[in-house]
């Protein structure tokens, strides 16, 4: 039986949760927000990021066939394509530029942050 860290969470290690929350409440990323914060919605875009998923039917389908290892690997609420979708369109984007220039040692934002203008359908320059 496996009883070791996933590899995802081994590399959400190298980010500073205090850092990524600054972020979130200096841009109120969690207000008026019941389930599907802001970390949910950084994982599953990295998770995306780094595993080459294309929609946001990909990341759903894939993370619902580890529906019971996500906790394990960070997530704490479910994840469906509507809430994914309605938190791409509604939080501010400024969150993951923001959380990339305060630290040089989180690749995995400069990773997700073209994912989330491809979903906002923004040109983004980085």
């Amino acid at each position: 039986m496996f009883d070791g860290q996933f590899v995802f969470s081994q590399l959400l290690d190298f980010l500073p949760r205090r850092d990524f929350n600054a972020c979130v409440e200096r841009y109120r990323g969690n207000h008026k927000c019941r389930g599907f914060f802001c970390r949910d919605q950084f994982l599953a875009m990295a998770f995306a990021q780094l595993t080459y998923r294309e929609s946001l039917r990909d990341i759903e389908i894939c993370l619902r066939a580890l529906r019971t290892k996500l906790y394990h690997a960070g997530f704490r609420s479910k994840i469906s394509k509507s809430t994914m979708a309605d938190a791409n369109q509604r939080r501010d984007w400024r969150i993951l530029p923001k959380r990339r220039s305060s630290c040089t040692r989180s690749w995995i934002s400069a990773a997700t942050f073209p994912v989330l203008c491809m979903f906002q359908r923004r040109k983004c320059t980085i």
